[in-house]
């Protein structure tokens, strides 16, 4: 079992959790605990593999952008 870098902070009513060495896993819970157990769902939904096979049919543009 591998352990990632979580974070969190409390924001109003909400607690908001990411993690530093899982970029794009973000979060939020209404609880601290509720926080915990999405962020572990985030980082395992980031590590699940894409079946490309799997996803609908559609059209794909790939191209670079300068902002």
């Amino acid at each position: 079992m591998k352990s990632y870098q979580a974070l969190f902070l409390k924001r109003d009513r909400w607690w908001i959790g990411w993690s530093t060495d899982m970029p794009g896993a973000l979060t939020q819970g209404k609880t601290l605990e509720e926080a915990k157990r999405n962020l572990r769902d985030a980082i395992r939904l980031l590590l699940e593999p894409v079946d490309m096979k799997r996803l609908p049919k559609a059209r794909l543009v790939q191209e670079r952008i300068q902002v």
